[in-house]
């Protein structure tokens, strides 16, 4: 056995590891956009568009990035070579996770919430969830909540670090202290901070009973500010909070448990886009029980409460598809021992919660982009769009667990992933 000062230098040694092998992905993924400037040619036997639609003998074109051209080619003509053959995979745009939290992760003693942990460890530890979820083919991600968010979207948009396209809301509105004036000016505060999106907390977490915290009135001066700064707004809403967030004019809820049937016709009628949870979150949190509890917030009394939810999440996203009208998009909520496993949310949606799989495709492509106000950017195969695309060995159509073997992953022109 070792003792106290080995163990820290062995500790020691072992993050200068870390840190090196991790500086090496940089450098070589920074090499590989270097190399990957200008035109690249990419064939599929079979692509989704993202939009609902299955493409066959397809060449793609792709010149600094944006696709130029997308062309379907006549059956046994001569497609000519291409850079990227990916004839064996299913090719799609990347996907879109619009609710994560990549800042999040188990401590140096495997918990969460670690006090004692160095700000330097933090960041690695943030840097590799961001590695793994592009890995995992999610090319466009939104984290509702953390400051640490700004610089990391930073460096990968900078190309310091490599990662999915990142949107971040850096803090979220939590105090239900705040007058309506307070409000306005928090929101004006996080919009001169740089935030892509407004995340509100309307509601107490599903661990403590899901009650709104927020007034309608609260509620409305959040939103209405959010519009006039041109941010969208995303609330955390559970119960009577979510027709509250949808009468005050709010843009998107996350969540949605125990929710009724009017609510949900009620976002319809608005046009408020909806994030429900069908299991990874719930499920990560059970899997990783013993390294949540003692953190703020995870008690014995909220792991049950998750685990009573988990199956009427289930029926609540069933009675959400059979809604009219309701903008479902893709959202997973990864937390601490989630990330990378994103696409274990396909899996739910479509084997739990009777999602097509084809809509449960397009629901984190083309439909999470107009989500997002994105739609001119990403989420389509087509001309004028970022190059975000990813090959994937088996079609999800037919057998959803396809999604778990992502194979090929290019973003913005840049192959990150090519394991063919």
């Amino acid at each position: 056995m070792m003792g106290p000062r080995k163990k820290a230098a062995h500790a020691k040694i072992l993050g200068m590891k870390n840190i090196a092998r991790f500086c090496f992905v940089v450098l070589l993924t920074s090499a590989i956009a270097s190399a990957q400037n200008g035109r690249v040619t990419l064939y599929a036997n079979t692509a989704f568009d993202g939009r609902g639609n299955v493409l066959h003998n397809v060449r793609i074109a792709v010149i600094d990035g944006k696709i130029t051209s997308v062309e379907e080619m006549r059956k046994g003509g001569d497609r000519g070579p291409s850079d990227y053959d990916l004839g064996s995979l299913t090719v799609m745009p990347g996907w879109i996770d619009s609710h994560t939290h990549p800042t999040w992760h188990f401590g140096p003693n495997g918990h969460f919430g670690e006090k004692d942990e160095s700000p330097e460890r933090a960041t690695i530890e943030a840097q590799g969830n961001l590695w793994r979820t592009l890995q995992a083919g999610f090319t466009t991600i939104q984290s509702l909540g953390s400051p640490e968010d700004k610089p990391l979207r930073d460096a990968i948009n900078n190309g310091v670090i490599p990662g999915p396209r990142l949107l971040t809301a850096i803090n979220p509105l939590t105090d239900d202290k705040l007058t309506p004036d307070q409000i306005r000016e928090f929101v004006r505060k996080v919009k001169a901070d740089g935030a892509d999106v407004l995340k509100i907390f309307a509601s107490r977490s599903i661990r403590q009973g899901g009650g709104q915290t927020l007034s309608n009135e609260q509620l409305k001066a959040a939103c209405d500010e959010a519009r006039a700064q041109g941010l969208r707004s995303v609330v955390h809403a559970y119960k009577e909070a979510v027709k509250a967030s949808s009468d005050a004019g709010c843009t998107e809820v996350e969540h949605g448990s125990l929710t009724t049937d009017e609510d949900l016709q009620t976002m319809a009628k608005d046009g408020v886009w909806f994030d429900p949870q069908v299991g990874l979150v719930i499920h990560n949190y059970l899997d990783h029980k013993q390294q949540f509890l003692g953190a703020p917030g995870y008690t014995e009394e909220g792991f049950a409460k998750m685990q009573e939810v988990l199956p009427l999440n289930v029926q609540m996203f069933k009675r959400a598809l059979a809604t009219p009208g309701l903008r479902i998009v893709f959202g997973t909520d990864a937390v601490a021992g989630a990330d990378g496993r994103n696409a274990e949310e396909f899996i739910y949606r479509v084997q739990d919660g009777g999602q097509e799989p084809m809509a449960a495709m397009v629901s984190a492509q083309s439909v999470a982009a107009q989500a997002m106000r994105l739609e001119n950017q990403i989420g389509s195969l087509a001309t004028g769009m970022q190059a975000d695309l990813i090959g994937l060995d088996g079609d999800p159509t037919k057998d959803i667990t396809a999604v778990r073997h992502v194979k090929f992953v290019m973003r913005g022109g840049v192959v990150y992933r090519d394991d063919r």
